[in-house]
């Protein structure tokens, strides 16, 4: 991932006294996201959001958020994305196509996110939920002893995170255990972001048949996200939050907690799992 490290002068302090050397961070930069929208003789600019992120597939974040958010119903709706550098950060502009009207009834809520919150910015609590409005009905399984073995792999296919410690990563896996795409960001739900919108990109929506794997805890934004793409099962390695819970009962989604160890927890739509 292009600029997804730092390296940076340190003093290391162990028992034995303290040495000058280097270490190797995950890059933290903010990105802003503008949509251009509008008939040619009416275009306009609008900001959407600012989000601290790890540089890189910036085009597919800014796809991933506008969706995961409501504000598109499809890839097809970009007309391009430009990424421009300023003193303070990086611009993903995102230009619709003239025929396309954006969503944009909650863009008022000052989306701006940190890396470790995907609702921070907003400021309504009606503003939380996008529009998901229908439960995950897709017949599909998944067997336990493959579920397994995902961690394994997710972790194998992390090369910043080997580098750093420093960073999340969400996984795509289909119905037969088989990695398709794996995102890694400072934020969790910018990786998640990312992963949709490289599907979004490859022209694999909706996701009815794949499992979401997430590296660290799954939380409300998370699931939100994943019921946007039309994921019916997502595996977390750490442990849920009671709104990630309740959200997956709500939408039919199959949610795994503390996935690790040979061994894990089914909070909703347990028939999906086979054992």
């Amino acid at each position: 991932m292009t600029n997804a490290v730092v390296h940076a002068h340190i003093k290391k302090v162990e028992t034995t006294g303290i040495i000058d050397t280097h270490d190797v961070l995950a890059a933290e930069e903010p990105l802003e996201i503008r949509l251009i929208h509008g008939p040619s003789h009416n275009r306009r600019q609008q900001n959407i959001s600012v989000t601290m992120r790890t540089p890189g597939q910036d085009e597919e974040l800014a796809a991933g958020f506008l969706f995961t958010e409501g504000i598109i119903g499809q890839y097809d709706a970009i007309a391009n994305i430009t990424l421009s550098s300023t003193p303070d950060g990086s611009i993903a502009t995102v230009a619709l196509k003239e025929n396309i009207l954006p969503e944009l009834g909650n863009t008022s809520r000052n989306f701006q996110s940190t890396a470790s919150c995907g609702v921070c910015g907003k400021t309504e609590l009606s503003g939380i939920h996008t529009g998901v409005n229908v439960s995950s009905s897709h017949p599909v399984s998944f067997p336990a002893s493959l579920l397994y073995q995902l961690p394994g792999i997710l972790r194998g296919e992390q090369p910043v995170f080997d580098t750093t410690g420093g960073l999340h990563a969400a996984a795509l896996f289909d119905l037969t255990g088989k990695l398709l795409i794996l995102r890694e960001d400072i934020g969790r739900h910018n990786a998640v972001d990312k992963l949709i919108g490289a599907a979004m990109a490859q022209q694999m929506m909706p996701l009815q048949s794949t499992l979401l794997l997430l590296s660290g805890r799954a939380g409300f934004e998370l699931i939100q996200k994943a019921a946007m793409a039309g994921i019916p099962i997502i595996a977390a390695v750490g442990a849920p939050s009671s709104m990630a819970v309740k959200t997956a009962a709500a939408w039919n989604i199959t949610l795994v907690g503390f996935l690790r160890e040979q061994r894990f927890n089914i909070y909703t739509a347990a028939e999906r799992i086979t054992l």
